[in-house]
């Protein structure tokens, strides 16, 4: 099984994928979203280390039962070869009603056929009143027409 676009990446296909990957995380299917990672896929998320599409499935299965309302913007920083850099932020709100806005980086690394090999991402929280949100759609992807992060001021 391939997930196009596969690398060597130029500014175009790493552009795609970093939004395919922003799309996917926007449905909150972990199953959906762990297809794009290889079935070894080594991950660093904040402190947790893990390996594996099932224990991605667990990762964001509990991701987003914490993180309510949650809504991600993903842009491309670099890219060569089969890596790409990624900037993104997202907003989401607590069990108790809490907003926060978390900004990160993440380095992706891909297999030949274009999935996902090796997620390293360093995230931090700001807390945030409900009327600084700037990440405002339906749940789903965002529309191509909302601005992004740079548009944003993030």
């Amino acid at each position: 099984m391939t997930r196009p676009p596969i690398p060597p990446f130029d500014s175009e296909t790493a552009a795609q994928k970093v939004r395919m990957a922003e799309d996917a995380w926007n449905t909150r299917q972990p199953e959906k979203v762990a297809l794009a990672y290889t079935p070894d896929s080594q991950w660093r998320n904040r402190a947790e280390h893990f390996m594996g599409r099932d224990n991605i499935v667990d990762f964001l299965s509990r991701k987003w039962t914490r993180e309510h309302d949650y809504r991600l913007i993903k842009e491309l920083w670099a890219h060569e070869g089969n890596r790409i850099a990624v900037r993104f932020a997202y907003e989401y709100r607590d069990d108790s009603g809490a907003w926060f806005r978390a900004y990160g980086n993440e380095n992706w690394e891909f297999a030949p056929d274009g999935r996902m090999q090796r997620r390293i991402a360093s995230i931090n929280d700001l807390p945030i009143r409900e009327d600084e949100r700037l990440m405002h759609w339906p749940q789903g992807p965002r529309p191509q027409d909302h601005p992004g992060l740079t548009d944003l001021g993030l």
